[in-house]
């Protein structure tokens, strides 16, 4: 954790807006818009975006108001956006201890230890804590949903079920798709025989917590918009882009069946409009070419998930194409390790892990899948690396060398 605050302070301060993707006067990336959207807030009390300065749904604020939070103590210019640089330093720090939480109570203090030194020496981390995007809140906050299911699982009260709602509530102020996160304890419940009246009491508890903490948006969309917004208006966009296979064009038989689309702006658009473009380009595709989108909405998406590292601007001494060999080594390692934790690790031990990294894996399914997606889940996919790395050194010494006993291990929490 020491390695991890130094590194990456020392990076971020040296690198400053190199990590910027768009140009703070042209607005044409998502960091310097999240950046124009908190000053207009701090300023003007609107939240807008893509919007000039006219307030807009086309986000959720979970990223404005925290930036525009920090920028309100340290400043609005440099030090401002350094001052929430170094929040995000100490973000990525939370992160290695809650990993290993994570990888004590699933695997061993062995295993936990080992993830733990693969997220000091993984480049992208560092990279994420300078850049201006949702990633680095976003995946400490996944982190802590998963510390605190265990502790829910293990405690069975109907307090940690609140609180996971309002983990959820917080985790859909950044990506809305954390919202269904509450499915997967149909199978851990019934796994752990859990009553009917606990479920109906433990669901209760977290659908009233979320709704609390969602109800300041909806009241806004109401009241800006006339109309009942839950997420965003925006949602059609990233439908639309999951269709477009490596960058490319429908081919020209699809702009022959529906003459209404022009090749030129196909992809723009992300309401209703953008949606029924997006199906008609399903539909075409599964039936002319029926395997190329069916790789592409199976092992495609998982493959452009996580298969490219979230490293857009290298920095010294790690380029971008080493650290594309480096990525695709790790991920093919970290598949390995999952396989060989499933066949040999005890799955109740493992299922929450499992379902949660398997939740934020299929949701992406429907949409657009980059490097930015994939990253929140990667933290955990290395919890496989370092299982696969301590079998392969440490094949005659046991695994499990600090379960606790319970039902579920315990939580592993001091």
């Amino acid at each position: 954790m020491a390695v991890v605050l130094v590194v990456s302070c020392v990076v971020v301060l040296c690198y400053n807006n190199y990590f910027l993707l768009g140009d703070l006067v042209k607005k044409n990336n998502d960091d310097v818009k999240y950046i124009y959207s908190a000053k207009l807030i701090l300023n003007e009390g609107t939240l807008a975006y893509n919007s000039g300065d006219q307030p807009s749904a086309f986000i959720m604020p979970g990223m404005p108001l925290l930036l525009a939070g920090v920028m309100a103590i340290f400043g609005q210019d440099l030090t401002g956006i350094n001052a929430f640089r170094i929040l995000q330093c100490l973000l990525q720090v939370f992160s290695i201890y809650l990993i290993f939480i994570i990888g004590r109570r699933v695997f061993s203090t062995r295993i936990a230890l080992i993830t733990c030194v693969i997220c000091v020496l993984y480049p992208p981390d560092y990279f994420s804590s300078g850049s201006i995007l949702t990633e680095t809140t976003y995946r400490t906050i996944q982190l802590l949903l998963l510390c605190v299911t265990f502790v829910a699982l293990d405690k069975r009260k109907t307090s940690w079920y609140a609180l996971l709602g309002l983990l959820i509530a917080a985790a859909a102020y950044f990506k809305p798709h954390a919202t269904l996160y509450p499915v997967v304890f149909l199978l851990l419940w019934w796994r752990q025989r859990t009553t009917w009246k606990e479920m109906i009491r433990f669901s209760v508890a977290m659908g009233l917590v979320y709704i609390v903490c969602l109800l300041p948006w909806w009241i806004r969309n109401l009241i800006t918009f006339d109309k009942f917004i839950i997420f965003t208006n925006s949602g059609g966009s990233p439908f639309l882009l999951g269709t477009k296979i490596r960058g490319t064009l429908p081919p020209d038989g699809f702009f022959a069946q529906y003459p209404q689309y022009d090749p030129k702006t196909i992809y723009e658009g992300y309401d209703s409009a953008a949606v029924d473009k997006g199906m008609a380009i399903i539909k075409y595709g599964f039936q002319h070419e029926p395997l190329k989108f069916l790789y592409w909405y199976t092992l495609g998406r998982w493959v452009e998930l996580y298969s490219h590292p979230f490293y857009s601007r290298p920095f010294w001494p790690i380029t971008r194409p080493v650290m594309n060999v480096i990525q695709y080594i790790m991920m093919l390692m970290s598949v390995v390790g999952l396989v060989w934790a499933w066949i040999k690790h005890p799955m109740q031990r493992m299922l929450p892990l499992l379902l949660i990294l398997g939740y934020f894996t299929l949701i992406y399914q429907p949409f657009v899948t980059f490097n930015r997606y994939g990253y929140p889940n990667e933290i955990l996919l290395f919890l496989f690396l370092a299982y696969g790395i301590d079998r392969l050194f440490y094949r005659n010494k046991p695994e499990q060398d600090s379960l606790i006993n319970g039902h579920w291990g315990g939580t592993g929490i001091r």
